[in-house]
């Protein structure tokens, strides 16, 4: 599947600006130079804090926090986190996790990983659209590709649809940020709604 023309490459340092990052502390983290998003994701929330892989690793597989359906006249929330695992190389026993801010509800899933030492280059994400009458629960799912073309998706919920794919990083994937609602006691939960992706440099 081909980039949506909707996605867009970000420079790095209006992210930084929106989360409280500096330039000074990006450059400390050794090149991290955009960010790939989506035009897809859920509509409410706040941007969390970036986490990053450290040094020399790219994101060569990931994880799902996923709630189960509620039923009737439960609430649900779906996809709640994401988490990156980090590897260097295609030495999968030296690996590091990385996870910005998840919601409160369900259960991590085993990690899906790229094949050969890929890494995760691309994302979209499953999206329930806003309804003002029922149970909303914004982001279901994600897919990444890795950078042989192979593609994996989660094992998250199936409400809602696919949109476009972010652009691609040029060689990897190395942190990650989500924009999470917060529990909201007797209204509508709704956790993950949307994520992004830092590429680093080649």
């Amino acid at each position: 599947m081909e980039r949506g023309a909707g996605a867009k490459l970000l420079p790095l340092l209006l992210l930084l600006r929106a989360t409280g990052f500096t330039c000074a502390q990006a450059d400390g983290r050794n090149g991290y130079t955009a960010v790939i998003e989506v035009t897809s994701g859920g509509p409410w929330g706040d941007w969390a804090w970036p986490e990053m892989c450290p040094d020399g690793f790219f994101a060569s597989g990931f994880s799902l926090k996923v709630e189960p359906s509620q039923g009737i006249p439960g609430d649900d929330t779906a996809l709640n986190g994401i988490r990156l695992h980090c590897a260097r190389g295609n030495v999968l026993g030296n690996t590091h996790v990385v996870e910005s801010q998840s919601g409160s509800w369900g259960e991590w899933s085993e990690p899906l990983w790229c094949r050969g030492g890929a890494y995760l280059v691309a994302f979209s994400l499953r999206v329930e659209a806003p309804t003002t009458l029922g149970d909303n629960t914004a982001a279901n799912n994600v897919r990444f590709r890795c950078s042989d073309g192979e593609e994996l998706q989660g094992p998250g919920l199936s409400w809602g649809d696919f949109g476009d794919w972010s652009d691609h990083c040029p060689k990897g994937a190395c942190g990650l940020q989500t924009k999470i609602q917060g529990p909201r006691g007797l209204g509508d939960d709704t956790a993950l709604n949307d994520a992004r992706l830092f590429c680093c440099r080649s």
